[in-house]
């Protein structure tokens, strides 16, 4: 799996003075692209578009520093078609315009080349289940809030607070599948994984595809299979560990890949710092082709 995703992103680094076929690009990697794209950010840590801008940039400084093509060229040349594209591109990563930094010889910054290596670990163990689940629907209230890696979201709190009794009682009655009882479910917007990202995050119940949920917004999920993880430990920092080790540890290491619908979370509530036991719900499909079993992780360089 490690080989392949490297041989990808070689491919991409080939690619950035001209289109990147992202679906190309993950097709070498034996994934979907959807896949492909929440693999890279949770193991780089930014969204592939973001990695792929800032590394255009770099490969265009060193051009508009050397002076020898035009910035025009340059700007054609890592696939921007007006001089005004490529300038905004060029300051949202340098802090500076294209025609100044040559001018003055300015500070760049520098996005290095990625790639993934190997560590070998075996020092943490993950209790998963593979569970085939028929279209059921998520019924309760959503918010949109922004991802937050380590301790509280603030967001997320408050949303699950400004719930009343009676919106929460309606919910119990609903309930009629697995897993049980109130949880929540993470909608992402976009590819993105980074800290700040928006998503929609749900408090509800899972119910059948029928269901009527009247003053209760509800949620329509695909059948398919589900890896579900049972994780112990304090809230909610064992929580974000887990969702780290699952996209780090467990996909580079497993037959699966994700496939598109909610992350579903079910934990006992109890006070931040307190041991808790809890279940994640991802959805995921068989990829025959992966392979590996060994612990990736993203680092710049070679």
């Amino acid at each position: 799996m490690l080989e392949r995703l490297n041989q990808a992103l070689d491919h991409l680094e080939a690619s950035l003075d001209g289109e990147v076929d992202m679906a190309e690009v993950a097709g070498i990697a034996a994934v979907s692209e959807y896949h492909f794209r929440r693999l890279f950010s949770a193991l780089a840590g930014m969204p592939l578009p973001v990695y792929v801008r800032r590394r255009r940039m770099t490969l265009a400084g060193a051009e508009v520093i050397a002076g020898e093509l035009t910035l025009l060229d340059v700007a054609v040349r890592y696939g921007y078609g007006s001089g005004e594209a490529f300038a905004r591109a060029f300051r949202s990563v340098h802090g500076i315009g294209p025609g100044e930094a040559r001018r003055t010889g300015a500070v760049l910054t520098a996005q290095p080349r990625m790639s993934f290596r190997v560590v070998v670990e075996g020092s943490t163990t993950m209790r998963y289940r593979i569970v085939e689940k028929e279209s059921f629907r998520v019924v309760g209230r959503s918010a949109r809030v922004p991802l937050v890696h380590e301790g509280l979201n603030s967001a997320a709190t408050a949303h699950v607070r400004s719930l009343d009794d009676k919106a929460i009682g309606r919910m119990k009655e609903l309930a009629d599948g697995e897993p049980m009882g109130v949880l929540s479910a993470v909608v992402y917007l976009t590819d993105s994984r980074e800290e700040g990202a928006e998503a929609d995050y749900w408090v509800g119940v899972v119910t059948g595809p029928e269901a009527v949920a009247e003053g209760l917004d509800i949620l329509d999920v695909a059948a398919g299979p589900w890896a579900v993880f049972d994780n112990h430990g304090p809230y909610p920092s064992a929580l974000q560990e887990l969702w780290r080790d699952v996209f780090t540890q467990w996909f580079p290491s497993n037959r699966y890949t994700t496939r598109p619908g909610p992350e579903l979370l079910w934990t006992q509530p109890v006070p931040v710092g307190t041991e808790t036991g809890s279940q994640l719900w991802i959805p995921v499909e068989r990829d025959s082709a992966s392979t590996g079993n060994s612990r990736s992780s993203a680092s710049t360089g070679e």
